[in-house]
């Protein structure tokens, strides 16, 4: 505790002028604050460490975190290489990154958290005069009215990418809207129904982050307040993840713990805000806020190790859906909801994430370890990179002969309880 302390002081007087910490005031015990590297030192680790540490200087991985779970008990977490190298900060169990399209697991858990509360189906209409958005009344293709939720979240909406991937082209959709500024989600939408679809909704699927920057709007349509406030009070604080935000576009604005991002490369291109300068991908060429819950979130390895536990459907750490809406989520007809795939085989719910400055690989299994891996350097291979993540985390953990069994670094983490949001909601600080 003492040493949670010293990390807890350290990240507050070191964070730059305007970086903020959401729900500082109703965090009280924070898993993060509570992590160092030392906790996760045995002699057991050592051959899986260097391992890691080999593969990354192979890979020009300038910084990653490693959380390790079993029998719902996380039994090691670690940081490895920088957190910023600039600033001759080493990484720490602790740290937050962006996780990319890792977000959209985030996404569908509110989702089903909504529909378990009776205020939406997974089945309701998105668009049209029965939909959830129906203030989306313009769109090009009739279709677009028998979209549903399910469908956006197993990326069988239709929509089209003719133009590429709207959430990464703002700039260019600046342009084609002939925009005098950086549009609204709601504008980006609109652009995006403008667009005829490119088959039936419930046909095939093809990976879409629009369809989950719908869903978030979705999300804030039905519960009355902002996507992230939604998911941070009624999915993240229930499950004991209290540091846990939606990422902002510049190094100066990031969070206190919160890494630096190295891209593949030194590539700069025009802003996503249309002002016609040159920025690197991962520092404001890219709107990643905008991502929303198509891949805005920002996590640590522990806290997202905590959250996974909290929707797995076991004993211990205490799930906040029901079983009935987890089993639902991981094999929908052959397609999952918010995760990327289950593999039969090995048991395992697979959910990775990629693009400029981070990677991310979660692997929840039914028995043995579930793992949690992040980094803060992309890849020039870019989505195939984090199929070798997995591969090589697989193949490290084989290096511990004995995993620690006292551990549980989960254990100090507050229990889910509904006075926890209703503290929230009457400003009652209980910490």
């Amino acid at each position: 505790m003492l040493i949670g302390v010293v990390i807890y002081v350290h990240r507050i007087l070191t964070s730059p002028p305007g970086a903020d910490m959401v729900n500082s005031e109703i965090a009280g015990y924070r898993l993060n604050d509570s992590l160092s590297n030392a906790m996760s030192d045995y002699p057991a680790t050592e051959k899986m460490e260097r391992y890691i540490k080999r593969w990354m200087a192979r890979n020009n991985i300038r910084g990653a975190s490693l959380a390790v779970m079993r029998d719902e008990k996380l039994i090691y977490c670690k940081g490895f290489g920088w957190a910023d190298q600039e600033l001759g900060r080493e990484a720490e169990a602790g740290d937050i990154y962006r996780i990319a399209s890792a977000s959209k697991l985030i996404t569908a858990i509110g989702i089903m958290k909504l529909c378990e509360d009776g205020y939406l189906s997974l089945d309701d209409k998105v668009f049209g005069e029965q939909g959830v958005l129906k203030q989306f009344n313009k769109y090009r293709d009739k279709r677009v009215a028998n979209i549903t939720v399910r469908h956006l979240l197993n990326h069988t909406s239709g929509f089209s990418r003719i133009r590429g991937d709207l959430a990464f082209r703002v700039a260019d959709v600046i342009e084609w809207g002939d925009m005098n500024s950086t549009p609204t989600t709601d504008e980006l939408i609109a652009f995006q129904l403008s667009l005829r679809l490119r088959c039936n909704p419930g046909g095939s699927a093809q990976y879409s982050n629009m369809g989950y920057v719908v869903l978030s709007r979705v999300i804030e349509q039905v519960s009355g307040v902002s996507y992230e406030a939604y998911l941070q009070n009624n999915v993240l604080i229930p499950a004991g993840c209290y540091d846990m935000h939606l990422a902002y576009n510049y190094y100066e604005q990031r969070y206190p713990g919160e890494v630096r991002y190295y891209g593949h490369d030194d590539e700069r291109i025009e802003s996503y805000d249309g002002s016609g300068r040159l920025r690197l991908r991962e520092y404001g060429g890219n709107d990643i806020r905008g991502l929303q819950g198509a891949g805005a979130w920002v996590a640590s390895a522990a806290e997202m190790m905590r959250l996974v536990a909290s929707v797995d459907g076991k004993p211990g750490v205490p799930d906040i859906l029901s079983k009935e809406s987890i089993e639902e989520m991981k094999c929908e007809n052959g397609r999952t909801l918010g995760w990327a795939d289950y593999i039969n085989k090995t048991k395992s719910l697979i959910r990775t994430g990629t693009m400029s400055g981070t990677c991310a690989y979660i692997d929840l299994r039914e028995r043995g370890l579930s793992y949690v891996f992040l980094t803060n350097t992309s890849h020039y291979r870019g989505a195939t990179f984090t199929q070798s993540i997995g591969r090589m985390v697989r193949d490290a953990m084989t290096r511990v002969e004995e995993w620690p069994s006292h551990n549980d670094f989960f254990v100090h983490t507050a229990t889910p309880c509904n006075s926890v949001i209703d503290s929230v909601e009457s400003g009652d600080d209980r910490s």
